[in-house]
């Protein structure tokens, strides 16, 4: 049966300037980047060079030239982290857009937009 989770594609507008946000703004690093053919290529950024799930960053109007049925709005991610302030303050450093810390009974998260102003949620798992 599936023991983990694999892979997250993102659709983005523009793959290198996502590139730059997940490597420099969020500290994540490239874990697959190859060619895919004359246009195009397979990029992978996770949080670590130990880190099984990653994000594979795709753009969307190749995609949509590939099936014009794919469905490529974002999804709803939650990231994780040990310590919220922490996070919320190095995001903050790195310019990242990031909305208030908000304190709930089941848990601490705030809100961050990548380059495409897409919507995320960062949770302290404790």
């Amino acid at each position: 049966m599936i023991n983990k989770i694999g892979k997250i594609t993102i659709y983005v507008n523009n793959q290198e300037e996502a590139k730059e946000f997940w490597t420099k703004k969020m500290n994540f690093v490239v874990k697959l980047e190859q060619p895919m053919g004359p246009n195009m290529k397979w990029l992978e950024v996770g949080p670590s060079e130990d880190s099984f799930t990653t994000f594979v960053i795709y753009e969307k109007n190749l995609m949509l030239v590939q099936n014009p049925q794919a469905n490529v709005g974002h999804p709803n991610i939650i990231l994780s982290t040990d310590d919220i302030e922490s996070t919320y303050n190095e995001m903050k450093t790195n310019e990242v857009e990031v909305g208030e810390i908000m304190k709930m009974p089941y848990g601490s998260m705030f809100k961050f937009k990548d380059m495409d102003g897409n919507d995320y949620l960062v949770r302290e798992d404790k």
